[in-house]
């Protein structure tokens, strides 16, 4: 892999997992010597980071992790919605049974994968799965693309929601909703039922921020 590549999924899973919280600084000396890269590489790293929002440039040209303020996570949900309830109707229509069979049997079972995801990431990353198997079932390059745009922020934003045993459960069940309509060609039932999810993790996600983000 190459080094620019390297450094840049390092980066982006460090702030996806607040590992790198919004405001953090990254100094090229600094940033470089810690990832093990040289400064054109992570140049190249961080640029591709500032084109998908998730770094800004700061005072002196110095790399910073962009905010995420309520205005933020609520526009990012309502484009969100607008292309995730599309791309579920075309999953439904184009849709391989194997692979929503399979999702299917992994949300009911919620089983480590063989990568030995812990529990609490596990129903993290079965969403991920879930976004990954309907935006290539969807069959658009161009909605594939909007949506990979998206995918940063939208998985720093669920990653900002404190962890609820009880959300948890009930975004599983939203999962699976989705996948059953995805599996029976349900169009409707799949872009209503994606609609609804979002609309859940909307509310849980906007109800565990601190005061101070709600500006």
């Amino acid at each position: 892999m190459r080094a620019s590549e390297t450094a840049y999924q390092l980066l982006r899973d460090e702030i996806i997992q607040w590992k790198l919280e919004p405001g953090t600084p990254l100094g090229e000396v600094e940033t470089s010597l810690r990832l093990g890269v040289s400064r054109t590489p992570l140049r190249e790293a961080l640029s591709r980071l500032i084109a998908e929002g998730l770094v800004r440039t700061g005072p002196g040209r110095t790399a910073v992790v962009t905010s995420l303020s309520l205005r933020d996570i609520v526009e990012l949900f309502e484009l969100r919605e607008a292309l995730e309830t599309q791309a579920a109707r075309l999953a439904a229509r184009r849709r391989e049974p194997s692979v929503f069979e399979a999702l299917r049997a992994e949300f009911l079972t919620g089983s480590r994968d063989a990568s030995g995801a812990s529990a609490e990431d596990r129903p993290y990353d079965l969403a991920d799965a879930l976004d990954v198997a309907i935006d290539e079932a969807a069959g658009s390059v161009y909605l594939q693309g909007a949506l990979r745009d998206l995918r940063g922020h939208l998985a720093r934003v669920r990653r900002s929601a404190h962890s609820n045993a009880d959300r948890l459960a009930r975004a599983t069940s939203e999962h699976v909703l989705i996948v059953d309509a995805i599996l029976a060609q349900d169009e409707a039932l799949a872009a209503s039922a994606t609609s609804v999810h979002l609309h859940n993790s909307l509310a849980n996600i906007l109800a565990s921020l601190p005061p101070e983000a709600a500006r």
